[in-house]
């Protein structure tokens, strides 16, 4: 578990949370937007490692990093609470906006999303258009597709018959509540109608898709089809790559970052901060 962070109340959904959450803030940072971390369907603060950190030491930005209910530190899930098809939606519209409101987080600011946190920050951003100032997106999800199924269900029997997933017990102050909050509702038949493509065209804000090319998640029609929505959308494909891009190729990412951010105009200048990331990033699709 992550020793830095700290925990804020929030009300939202019908309830009240603690939630989870730390700063990044490179040192010497400018005025500029907040970059906001939105971790994956097993994630928390502490899953970021130092990621967040080195992506706003590039950037010269500030970064909010923080666990959603039921994750980290964060308040676990009531007991016999299933998520509903919806979860997402409601992270996105009232959860979010609601920690961003207790952190006096002003718009407007960046969201670089990871899986879940991805779609999240897609369905925000068609939420509050005038909000969001760019969109980070590692392999995000906006439709359900059946090697996502094959993948959960793999997952599933390796919580129950192996220590696997259990060693995510350090991340997480309730880990059985992070995984079968995810599990269930992705294994759920109500689930497989889910799908955010047709809220994709109210997005007004630059994107940057990034998919590994061995995501065991999801195929490249993920990112394809934020493309075929909103042609700006900036692609990066990374070979050798899994589910998890900041961690499988995290220089690339952060390079991919930096050049994306600062054509948006929202890069600040840090002397230093972005020299691991001056090597090229992959070539954009």
């Amino acid at each position: 578990m992550t020793t830095d962070s700290s925990l804020v109340r929030i009300g939202t959904m019908g309830s009240n949370f603690d939630i989870e959450y730390r700063w990044a803030a490179p040192a010497g940072a400018a005025s500029g937007p907040v970059v906001v971390f939105l971790h994956e369907g097993l994630g928390s603060v502490s899953m970021w490692r130092d990621f967040p950190d080195r992506v706003c030491a590039a950037l010269g930005l500030r970064g909010l990093v923080y666990s959603r209910a039921g994750y980290g530190r964060s308040t676990p899930r009531a007991p016999g609470e299933r998520w509903q098809p919806d979860y997402m939606h409601r992270q996105a519209r009232e959860a979010l906006p609601a920690l961003l409101a207790a952190l006096d987080v002003k718009a407007p600011y960046l969201l670089f999303g990871h899986s879940d946190g991805a779609s999240i920050a897609l369905i925000h951003a068609a939420a509050f258009p005038d909000r969001v100032a760019a969109l980070v997106v590692l392999a995000p999800h906006i439709f359900v597709e059946d090697i996502s199924v094959r993948s959960i269900e793999a997952a599933r029997r390796d919580y129950l018959d192996t220590d696997r997933f259990r060693k995510l017990a350090r991340h997480h102050a309730d880990v059985d509540s992070a995984f079968w909050g995810w599990n269930d509702i992705w294994l759920d038949p109500a689930f497989r109608d889910w799908n955010i493509e047709p809220l994709l065209g109210a997005i007004r804000c630059p994107v940057l898709a990034v998919q590994g090319r061995d995501d065991e998640f999801g195929t490249l029609a993920q990112i394809d089809g934020i493309a075929a929505v909103l042609p700006g959308t900036r692609r990066l494909v990374l070979d050798e790559c899994h589910h998890s891009p900041h961690r499988d190729q995290p220089e690339a990412v952060i390079a991919a970052t930096h050049e994306f951010v600062a054509e948006c105009g929202n890069a600040q200048p840090v002397p230093g901060a972005a020299a691991e990331t001056r090597e090229p990033a992959a070539p954009l699709p």
